[in-house]
């Protein structure tokens, strides 16, 4: 069920009213009905892979209980192992199996053997990368003694399934949403208001913005040996504002859905291109995944703590191959992943990783001429590698690059949408303005007039309805 879509429109609504006016007197049967909800909506796509989520959600419910009742280490370590087992036996079958076949095949050919192995027909089960670590995350905290094991079933189950985070994130840590499944929610209408809000913005974001970028990116990159090395970064500036538009405003909508139920989710995006580093990006961009990497990777193996510069050098590009290896099996993830680890390594040897941990131009209404060249320089590196992350191959990415950096980069574009880059100038004006609040449609404490704050309503809603680049798939769905 998409969240930009007719269907979601009546299922939420619904669900409120059952939620608030049919089971708000009993905590438990509020938890089943979300739960119950949380599992339509999930197979809504495919019922089958229904039994993936329940399955997973079974074996790390009861690994946790275990990990409850022995102290012996060995033991505690083949439980854990278990968990692990299981949720990325998962994933590496459904998302990475014809990948290695190629690749080992690739290989045997290579070296002048023949073979001729059969692909399976698979499916990648919609979000089972996010449900996947938000389990793993729980067992391992479980194992590490820095949560206590859950024996109520249900409100385990709904914290693994939850409807509104469960096909695209954020990724939540079960010592923060699990908890809130334990307690009593209270209708609070100033959070119901700015989770609308907040579902506003990011239906904006979805359908005017990324939806209207991703019609000309698509456009260049699948025609890009036709175009000028203008127009080919054109085409990166518009696939940059198109998965920020895109996965940004899912997150939006996801975490404004959430807090109409009573919620409280993480973070995911806080204004990522007006960073002024590359580690300040990664600090502002997918947060929750970044953290679930930097805990239960990065730290694991050492981090910048560890003795040795070569050690440190391994644990960056780990962290961020893996990263990249997580969005996809295809190479072209890969070399994104390494090409930030080349980004962000001479930040972290010559320790200035933590230099930007504060907001460009904190009080200010505009930024410096070193804070405008920052960002301009973060921006266009994560730009560069955007296009890696968005080319279909190495192949296309070197080539695509090699167009970009000839004389015709120095000619006029032959794709300019007018609408589009509009558009792109307002979300930026918009959010810079905002920057320093939770989201850009936060308008809590504000001076707005109430009549300019509803003209503001009507107007996105407008723009929604009239500049809508037709209903197309979340990005992030297919990881």
């Amino acid at each position: 069920m998409l969240f930009n879509s007719i269907d979601f429109a009546i299922f939420v609504p619904i669900v409120f009213i059952l939620y608030w006016f049919v089971t708000n007197k009993n905590r438990r049967v509020q938890n089943i009905l979300l739960l119950i909800v949380s599992y339509i909506f999930y197979g809504w796509w495919d019922w089958r892979f229904l039994s993936l989520i329940l399955f997973s959600s079974l074996v790390d419910y009861c690994v946790g209980i275990a990990l409850s009742q022995t102290d012996v280490q060995r033991r505690r370590q083949l439980l854990l192992l278990t968990s692990i087992a299981v949720n990325l036996g998962f994933l590496g079958f459904f998302k990475y199996y014809n990948f290695f076949l190629d690749n080992f095949v690739e290989a045997f050919t290579f070296c002048g053997y023949t073979m001729d192995p059969q692909r399976l027909q698979i499916i990648l089960p919609v979000g089972i990368s996010f449900y996947t670590f938000q389990t793993l995350s729980y067992s391992i905290d479980v194992y590490r003694r820095k949560l206590e094991p859950t024996r109520d079933i249900v409100a385990f189950f709904a914290f693994v399934s939850f409807f509104p985070q469960l096909v695209a994130g954020p990724i939540e840590r079960a010592k923060n949403l699990l908890p809130q499944f334990y307690k009593r929610r209270v209708f609070v209408y100033d959070k119901a208001v700015d989770g609308l809000r907040q579902i506003l913005w990011g239906l904006f974001k979805k359908i005017v913005i990324a939806d209207n970028c991703a019609i000309h990116a698509n456009l260049i990159f699948d025609n890009y040996t036709d175009y000028s090395g203008s127009t080919l970064v054109l085409g990166a500036v518009f696939f940059a504002f198109q998965i920020y538009g895109d996965f940004s405003g899912y997150s939006d909508i996801a975490i404004g859905t959430a807090r109409l139920f009573g919620f409280n989710l993480m973070r995911n995006f806080a204004f990522p291109y007006f960073s002024r580093d590359i580690a300040e990006f990664w600090r502002r961009w997918h947060i929750s995944l970044s953290s679930w990497f930097r805990d239960y990777v990065y730290i694991p193996l050492g981090g910048s703590q560890v003795g040795g510069v070569w050690l440190k050098i391994r644990n960056i590009f780990v962290i961020f191959i893996v990263s990249g290896f997580w969005h996809g099996a295809n190479w072209t993830f890969i070399a994104w992943g390494a090409l930030n680890a080349a980004y962000f390594l001479p930040l972290m040897l010559l320790r200035k990783n933590r230099a930007n941990t504060d907001i460009a131009a904190e009080g200010h209404l505009l930024p410096s001429i070193k804070e405008v060249l920052q960002i301009g320089l973060t921006f266009s590196l994560t730009l560069i590698a955007w296009i890696l992350f968005r080319a279909d191959s190495v192949y296309v990415a070197v080539h695509y690059f090699l167009g970009i950096f000839s004389w015709s980069l120095f000619s006029l574009p032959e794709v300019f949408p007018r609408t589009a880059l509009l558009l792109i100038v307002l979300l930026t004006c918009v959010e810079w303005l905002q920057r320093e609040r939770p989201h850009a449609l936060h308008l809590d404490g504000s001076q707005i007039p109430g009549a300019v704050r509803w003209g503001i309503y009507v107007g996105i809603i407008i723009a929604i309805m009239s500049l809508g680049g037709g209903q197309q798939q979340f990005i992030y769905f297919q990881f």
